[in-house]
C-alpha cells in the first residue's frame, strides 16, 4: 500500500474530528473535500496546520510578474464585479496564477490584516499541495469552480474562513491562466457568492477572448552554444539567463512540448529535486520571462523557439558540414551537468566531429583541431596528417601532435598502475 492510500487514513480521521467541531461546517464530508484531504495527506501536509503556505516571490519579482501576467488585463473587471462588494461586506477577493501564487489580494483592510496572519497574501503559494484544501488551490487542482466552507479546509488555521474560487481559461487554447477567489466569513458559503465568482471568471474569459493576445511574440531565438548563460531573444527583447535558467529553457526547447514537473526534475539533475524547489525556480524564471513565454501544467515555452544547437544539427543532417562547423562556437552550456544538456551536448559534438572526420577535408580538419574543443583530438590530428602533402613540415607537425596526444592517452593508465604499485609497496 503506497502513501496515497495508507497515509491519508489517519489524516482523514483527524480531519473528520476537526470538521465535527467546526461551527457552520456541513455535517457530512463532501466527496470532493474527502478526495482533497487524501491528496493533502499524500503530500505530507501536517493535519494540525503547523506549516503556513510559503511566500514565493519578493515584492520586486511580484511587481514585474504581475505587470506581464495575462490576468492583469482583466483586474479592473474583477475589481468592478467583486472588489467593491467584498470591501463593503468585510471580505477579500484574490487573483492567482496557474500555479496558485496569489498575485492580487484586495478588500476590507481589517480582513486583509487577519488574512496575512495565515499568509493569505500577495506572493504566497496557495496551491493545494502547499496550503491544503482551499478554494483557489483546489479549483486549480480540479480545473473547475469550487466552494470550501469553514472546517472543510485541511488546515485548522483556515477554519474561520470560507472561500469560493473559479479558474480562468484562455478560451482559444483551453489553458488555465489563473484563478479568481472570494474569501471571508459565512456569507461566502452561500450560492450567491459562488455564482458571483463563476460569473466573474466567465466575464474575464470573454473579455480576454476579445483582446489581442498580448504575447510577446510567436517566435523566439535561443543561443546556448559555447556559453554558460544562454540568451533568449523575442519580440526585440533580450533575456540573459542565469546558468540554471539556461538549463531549464534548453530542456524545454529540446522537449518541444509541455513536460511534467517530475520529468523536468529528472532532466535537470541526477539527484532528486524537491517539487517545491523546482516550482520556486520556475516562478523566478516566469518573473524574468513573463507568463506569455512560460506556461505551467505542463511546463512549456509558449512560443516557437529556434536554437543555435538545433540549427547545427539540421545542417549536419542536410550534409552541409562546413556551414555546421562555422555555426558551432563551442559545446552546449559547457559547464552544465544537467543530464538532458549533457546528453545533447555529447550527441551534437559527436555528430559534428564524425562528420568532419568522414569528410576528409583539410580545411575542416584544420578548423576542428584549431578550436579549443578539438585541439586534443588525436584522431583528428592524425587524419589531418594523412591528408597533408608527404614530407611537408605541416604533415610532420600534425603527425607529431597526434603521437604526443596518443602517448598521453596511453600513459595515463600506466601512471595509474604505477601509482597503485607504489602504494602497495609502501604498505
Amino acid at each position: 500500500m503506497d502513501a496515497s492510500t495508507a497515509a491519508p487514513a489517519s489524516a482523514l480521521r483527524a480531519a473528520h474530528e476537526r470538521l465535527a467541531d467546526s461551527p457552520g461546517a456541513p455535517r457530512a464530508v463532501r466527496g470532493l473535500v474527502a478526495e482533497s484531504w487524501r491528496r493533502c495527506a499524500a503530500c505530507d501536509l501536517r493535519a494540525d496546520g503547523g506549516r503556513l503556505p510559503p511566500v514565493r516571490a519578493t515584492p520586486e519579482e511580484l511587481t514585474a510578474y504581475r505587470r506581464a501576467h495575462p490576468l492583469a488585463a482583466v483586474l479592473p473587471l474583477f475589481r468592478e464585479l467583486l472588489g467593491a462588494g467584498a470591501a463593503d461586506d468585510g471580505h477579500l477577493f484574490a487573483v492567482g496564477d496557474a500555479d496558485g501564487t496569489l498575485l492580487w489580494v484586495e478588500g476590507d483592510s481589517t480582513t486583509l490584516r487577519r488574512a496575512e496572519s495565515m499568509n493569505f497574501a500577495e506572493g504566497a503559494l496557495w496551491a493545494e499541495a502547499q496550503a491544503g484544501t482551499n478554494a483557489p488551490g483546489t479549483a486549480l487542482q480540479l480545473a473547475r469552480p469550487v466552494q470550501i466552507v469553514a472546517g472543510e479546509h485541511y488546515s485548522p488555521a483556515v477554519h474561520d474562513w470560507s472561500c469560493a474560487a473559479a479558474p480562468v481559461r484562455d478560451l482559444a487554447t483551453g489553458r488555465v491562466l489563473g484563478v479568481v477567489d472570494l474569501t471571508g466569513g459565512a456569507t461566502i458559503a452561500t450560492p450567491p457568492a459562488f455564482a458571483a465568482v463563476r460569473a466573474a471568471a466567465l466575464a474575464a474569459e470573454a473579455e480576454l477572448a476579445h483582446r489581442p493576445s498580448g504575447a510577446p511574440g510567436t517566435d523566439a531565438r535561443l543561443t546556448a552554444l559555447g556559453r554558460d548563460s544562454a540568451v533568449l531573444e523575442t519580440d526585440g527583447r533580450l533575456f540573459q539567463l542565469s546558468p540554471r535558467h539556461s538549463e531549464i529553457v534548453v530542456a524545454l526547447a529540446l522537449a518541444g512540448h509541455g513536460v511534467s514537473g517530475e520529468r523536468l526534475a529528472v532532466d535537470l539533475s541526477e539527484r532528486e529535486v524537491p517539487a517545491s524547489t523546482l516550482r520556486a525556480e520556475m516562478t523566478r524564471l516566469r518573473a524574468v520571462l513573463g507568463p506569455g513565454l512560460l506556461g505551467s501544467r505542463p511546463y512549456a515555452l509558449l512560443c516557437s523557439v529556434r536554437s543555435d544547437f538545433a540549427d547545427v544539427a539540421e545542417l549536419l543532417v542536410a550534409g552541409r558540414i562546413a556551414e555546421a562547423l562555422a555555426r558551432y562556437p563551442g559545446p552546449l552550456l559547457p559547464r552544465s551537468e544537467a543530464p538532458v544538456v549533457v546528453e545533447q551536448r555529447r550527441a551534437l559534438e559527436q555528430q559534428l566531429r564524425g562528420a568532419v572526420l568522414a569528410a576528409g577535408d583539410t580545411v575542416l580538419l584544420r578548423r576542428w583541431v584549431g578550436a579549443e574543443w578539438g585541439t586534443d583530438d588525436a584522431s583528428a590530428w592524425l587524419a589531418l596528417a594523412h591528408r597533408l602533402p608527404g614530407g611537408s613540415a605541416q604533415r610532420a607537425a600534425a603527425a607529431a601532435r597526434a603521437r604526443a596526444l596518443d602517448s598521453r592517452l596511453t600513459a595515463g593508465p600506466r601512471l595509474v598502475r604505477h601509482a597503485a604499485w607504489l602504494q602497495r609497496s609502501r604498505s
